[in-house]
């Protein structure tokens, strides 16, 4: 597949316009930048070269609007959409598009979890079979998952290049999965980050939002916390992802995709994380230069100081994870029943588990959710989480007895039979920092 010329639409946003800039540098294209406001389009240039660390990648991008679009889309190989996630203003552009789009050309669509299918369907019958849902990650530079969904109406043939050009040009981790909401990579971490949510309004009195992060740190296999992930996504997206899946899933883990009272106050406030200078957490910066860093309370509404929290069992798991004793970090989390202990392991059984079972529910393999879980979150796949945890107990007696709720919902002999190993070392995720 040559893809010389792409337009993408809605480039003036976080997504939009790091995906500019993994078209335009890894694929080499030249590309039409499209947002409603031309002036700001030329603003986001140097943002777009920025994301890829690639300066020279400038002279391929051409800035454009909404007045240009025809004559873009009529251009290009490929028209990637990147607009904000709402199924009508998505509907509207794809009608737009499929005017000016050439016989031979691609269209995709970015979205992170509304349907394909319905998609497909703005356009006339004869463009369906060559739109694609191309779901990147935030950042892609960084963060190299690509989810691949076709439609019923999809050229087979053509998916099977595209998917190509994905791999090997632009060198996304591409994981194909089902049309089905959030797709498997944000059901999964959006799942437990929510979960999270929740516990931190059941735990206020005990610190709250930087009480469960602490508990569930780098040492727990992820580059970030949990809450922390969740400001830095932005709390109006983590509110669309959680609400489209409570509200059009309904397995055994629907309830903990509502989404807590205080999280809405918070966005009513436009606070809505990193994004907006305030958040779950808050940068306070003084004209002095320093910074003070913040984290909501729960319990009474305000912005106050992030407790140092020490646990026991995380700093022993921490301090033999820098000595590169991961066993022994391990066994030091499974036998430790302080109530944090028990947070954490449960947290990570719960994951473990629902990972395998959307596996099964929305792709192909129980690996994809192993490569959707280190490509796209950077988090411990959960097939060497349940290797790391196979080194000190029975993982299947473990859920049994520390998570029963979920064992009784689900098949666990089902779920755990002819699991293959994983193909991640798990001790590359588990870190000794908080």
């Amino acid at each position: 597949m040559n893809i010389k010329k792409v337009t993408v639409i809605g480039v003036t946003g976080t997504m939009g316009a790091n995906v500019t800039g993994i078209f335009a540098s890894f694929g080499n294209a030249e590309v039409y930048c499209v947002g409603r406001d031309i002036e700001k389009v030329k603003a986001t240039i140097p943002r777009i070269a920025s994301s890829v660390k690639a300066g020279s990648i400038a002279a391929r991008l051409i800035p454009a609007d909404y007045s240009m679009l025809d004559e873009c889309v009529s251009k290009s190989d490929l028209v990637f959409e990147s607009v904000t996630e709402n199924i009508d203003v998505k509907s509207e552009i794809a009608k737009q598009v499929s005017d000016s789009l050439r016989g031979d050309a691609i269209s995709c669509t970015g979205t992170s979890g509304l349907s394909i299918t319905s998609l497909a369907e703005c356009y006339p019958e004869e463009q369906r079979t060559r739109f694609f849902g191309v779901h990147m990650f935030n950042p892609p530079y960084s963060l190299p998952l690509c989810e691949f969904m076709r439609t019923e109406y999809s050229d087979d043939s053509i998916a099977a290049e595209l998917k190509s050009y994905l791999s090997d040009r632009l060198l996304r981790t591409v994981v194909e999965v089902k049309d089905a909401p959030a797709f498997l990579g944000n059901r999964i971490g959006f799942q437990m980050i929510n979960e999270a949510l929740q516990y931190a309004e059941r735990y206020k009195d005990n610190g709250g939002i930087d009480y469960i992060d602490a508990i569930l740190g780098s040492f727990t296999g992820r580059t970030m916390p949990p809450l922390t992930t969740s400001d830095f996504v932005g709390l109006d997206i983590h509110k669309a992802i959680v609400d489209n899946l409570r509200s059009n899933t309904s397995d055994y883990a629907n309830d903990t995709f509502a989404l807590p009272d205080y999280v809405q106050a918070l966005i009513s406030e436009n606070k809505l994380g990193r994004k907006s200078g305030a958040g779950l957490y808050q940068t306070v910066k003084y004209s002095n230069g320093l910074k003070r860093r913040t984290v909501y309370d729960i319990s009474t509404g305000i912005y106050r100081d992030i407790i140092p929290h020490a646990f026991p069992f995380a700093n022993q798991m921490k301090k033999n994870i820098a000595e590169g004793d991961y066993t022994e970090a391990f066994r030091q989390l499974v036998s430790n029943r302080s109530l944090e202990a028990e947070i954490c392991i449960g947290f990570l059984l719960r994951y473990m588990v629902y990972s395998l079972y959307c596996a099964k529910e929305v792709a192909f393999t129980c690996e994809a959710a192993d490569d959707v879980m280190a490509a796209g979150f950077s988090w411990c796949p959960p097939l060497a989480m349940y290797k790391a945890l196979s080194s000190v107990a029975d993982v299947k007696s473990l859920i049994k007895e520390r998570i029963p709720e979920i064992a009784e919902k689900v098949d666990m002999d089902e779920l755990l039979k002819d699991l293959k190993p994983s193909k991640y070392d798990y001790r590359r995720y588990f870190k000794s920092g908080r």
